[in-house]
């Protein structure tokens, strides 16, 4: 943990909100907490991610407090490690999700958490963006970083701090082919390829997580959680940038691009072997000269217990600058092969945090990245 000292320079240091790319050196991040979370209740984007056979079935509540407490002392010693390299680290303000979540158009009897900042928060040049959130059980997420924003707003005249407009979430944004427990995995694939996902196209829908920032570039993954209209209410809010869509066929539960697709410094990003981005898609990294490389293997065969997210978060990394990377500790192969790319690999234990909401990239949101709007695509 870090000491009084420690905590009382930071909070005093000048905030400046900036980050254009996945890997500009990092000056300034969020790092999640496990405090209070839940196994939300069936609904229908959560029953969609969860596989028939997952020990997730038919399970919701508070999860037990010694799996909390042990994510909590990751979380806790990962922040240290990166204030030990000089990064300003600040926490979110859990609140009760033991507390339903009630609108006019649903309800859902509890909450989730706030270990994965990734997912909720979008940071895009001088602008931390509130994302749409596409699970009825994540609709309040949003307010464990309001006492951040609000002071980054109050120490930075430059920060802009916007929401995306909430969506409703009815039961017409989601599918209802999708609800069946009986679905097989080939089934999925085929849907997955011709991106017929549960989310429908009743209303811009996005997670942040779905995002990757490449200075001018964000690439966008259109998959369970970010649907196409979320992708078009991107384009329309940063005219600026040039939007691209992705998918990833070979992924039945496509949910958040950051263990698919990974960026790791200009000119070179990991791609899930399993998940390779399609010919359509690869144009643009191909006329600008990037390499994109099959990530490792996964050091595990299965996820952690009581885990929505699959053996690849092992390519959920953290890069800290052009040459340095956070890769959890266990995932052996994968830091191997970051190691012969020429990268300083940084281990961090996290692997028992993961059932929380992901790995090191999951776990942490940029505030702060040094470097400039770059275009690293004047091919087009």
């Amino acid at each position: 943990m870090a000491d009084a000292a420690t905590e009382t320079t930071q909070a005093t240091e000048t905030t400046v909100v900036e980050s254009w790319t996945e890997w500009d050196p990092l000056a300034h991040v969020i790092v999640g907490r496990a405090d209070d979370c839940h196994i939300p209740p069936a609904e229908p984007a959560l029953d969609a991610k969860v596989p028939a056979d997952s020990d997730m079935r038919g399970q919701w509540g508070r999860r037990p407090q010694e799996s909390i407490d042990r994510a909590n002392e990751l979380l806790d010693r990962f922040a240290d490690q990166l204030r030990a390299r000089g990064i300003r680290v600040d926490r979110p303000t859990p609140i009760d999700f033991s507390e339903p979540v009630r609108t006019p158009d649903f309800e859902t009897a509890s909450q989730f958490g706030c270990m994965p900042p990734r997912d909720v928060l979008l940071t895009v040049g001088r602008e931390i963006l509130e994302a749409t959130m596409s699970y009825r059980c994540r609709w309040f997420e949003y307010l464990c970083y309001r006492p951040l924003l609000q002071r980054y707003w109050e120490e930075d005249p430059n920060f802009r701090h916007e929401a995306a407009p909430k969506p409703r979430l009815t039961d017409a944004d989601y599918r209802p082919d999708y609800l069946s427990e009986s679905i097989s995995i080939a089934q999925r694939l085929d849907w997955a390829a011709a991106k017929h996902f549960v989310t429908t196209e009743e209303e811009p829908l996005f997670d942040a997580a779905d995002v990757l920032r490449f200075g001018r570039d964000l690439v966008v993954q259109h998959g369970f959680t970010t649907n196409l209209k979320g992708i078009e209410w991107l384009r329309r809010h940063f005219p600026e940038h040039r939007v691209h869509a992705v998918n990833f066929p070979g992924d039945p539960y496509p949910i958040h691009i950051d263990a698919t697709f990974t960026p790791i410094r200009p000119g070179l990003i990991l791609n899930n072997p399993q998940r390779r981005l399609p010919a359509e898609c690869r144009g643009l990294f191909e006329r600008n000269g990037w390499e994109i490389v099959d990530a490792a293997q996964p050091a595990h065969n299965t996820p952690p217990p009581l885990c929505y997210s699959s053996v690849w978060l092992s390519m959920n990394v953290l890069v800290l600058d052009p040459k340095t990377v956070c890769v959890e500790a266990s995932e052996v192969y994968q830091a191997e092969q970051l190691d012969r790319l020429g990268m300083e690999v940084v281990p961090v234990e996290l692997r028992d945090a993961y059932a929380f909401g992901g790995g090191l990239h999951c776990c942490t949101a940029d505030v702060r990245r040094i470097g400039s709007c770059t275009d690293h695509f004047p091919a087009g």
